[in-house]
């Protein structure tokens, strides 16, 4: 056995994915009373392109499975759905359908179910680490985020600990001066005390940062697959149960939340992990783009051995060629094709 897997057996790592469909109308329903009759899209948070799906999770699911097979379970974390993946699995991996778990907000949320249902992305990450029967090492997925080359185990944990994508960058000074400014104004002088400010994704890592005591600068992270010690971040809520509370009340993405991923990689940081690498990422908004972009993105993703992962954002919003563009890209290098991956099996 090679020392690759005699690591990932001793030290087992699961992944997990959250995902919802946010055209599914009893999902719709929960969002109502709060929304309260204004327009989504004026609500910070509230936008539907956050919550629209396009069967990504497809994709996402079938790349774990073909580019990291070394994952012991996945877990799919969703409020009362079930994404359509049954016939897919049974398919293309038909020994994997016990190692697939569809986990509900209730089960990471108990013990606060008064923060039920939520349409927060940051609130739900904040409590994946509590998924019943979930590994020390784990790994966290958008669902819009996928593998698109071979991992190895050590591309997310060396030695038992997390690598850490991303770099250092100064603190947000002027992002944070700026929210200051507009509160300012839409309280004090626009009669406007409910305002909000566009979550921003700078602002949450910072926030994170600040909490653990880092006040120049801090790690910044991108659209990437996460490695995280469920261990660490257990031990730090327990020990602030008030602050992981706090965190979770907002029933949209809000400004004043830290972001659960930065608070794991801080902590690492403060704990002396130096384990830290490049993105290694493509990242897509595709939506309101030159009709070469998509194309030219994913030539580089083909050509460059050093990007293994790719997230594309607000697909659902983009023309329906470039749709399927993306799939029928990501179709092809997952080899999604019966007797290939037989070949592939029997070689």
């Amino acid at each position: 056995m090679s020392d690759n897997a005699s690591s990932e057996t001793s030290h087992p790592i699961d992944a997990v994915v959250t995902w919802v469909d946010g055209n599914d109308p009893g999902y719709l329903n929960k969002m109502d009373p709060f929304v309260r009759g204004m327009q989504r899209k004026k609500i910070p948070g509230a936008h539907s392109t956050r919550f629209s799906s396009i069967n990504e999770i497809k994709y996402c699911v079938l790349s774990i499975l073909t580019f990291a097979p070394f994952i012991r379970k996945l877990f799919i974390v969703t409020d009362g759905q079930v994404p359509d993946l049954n016939e897919d699995i049974r398919t293309y991996f038909p020994e994997r359908m016990s190692s697939i778990r569809i986990v509900d907000h209730l089960e990471i949320f108990r013990d606060f179910e008064d923060y039920l249902p939520t349409f927060n992305s940051r609130s739900i990450e904040n409590m994946v680490w509590r998924i019943k029967g979930l590994s020390e090492n784990f790994v966290y997925f958008n669902d819009d985020t996928f593998l698109i080359k071979r991992i190895r185990s050590e591309d997310w944990f060396i030695k038992n600990r997390p690598v850490l994508r991303g770099k250092w960058i100064p603190a947000p000074g002027l992002r944070m001066l700026w929210n200051h400014i507009l509160h300012t104004v839409n309280k004090s002088l626009l009669n406007n005390p409910g305002f909000q400010s566009r979550p921003s994704f700078h602002t949450g890592q910072w926030l994170a940062a600040s909490l653990l005591g880092f006040r120049r600068r801090y790690f910044f992270f991108s659209h990437t697959p996460h490695a995280i010690s469920r261990k660490k971040v257990e031990d730090f809520f327990c020990n602030n149960k008030e602050l992981m509370g706090k965190n979770i009340t907002f029933r949209f993405r809000n400004n004043d939340q830290f972001n659960f991923i930065a608070l794991s990689y801080h902590l690492e940081i403060l704990d002396g992990n130096k384990q830290i690498a490049k993105p290694d990422l493509s990242y897509l908004q595709p939506f309101n783009r030159s009709k070469n972009y998509i194309n030219k993105k994913l030539i580089l993703c083909g050509n460059d051995p050093d990007i293994k992962f790719l997230c594309v954002q607000s697909l659902d919003m983009c023309r329906k060629e470039d749709q399927e563009r993306v799939f029928g890209w990501m179709e092809e290098i997952l080899k999604l094709q019966i007797p290939a991956r037989k070949e592939t099996s029997s070689a």
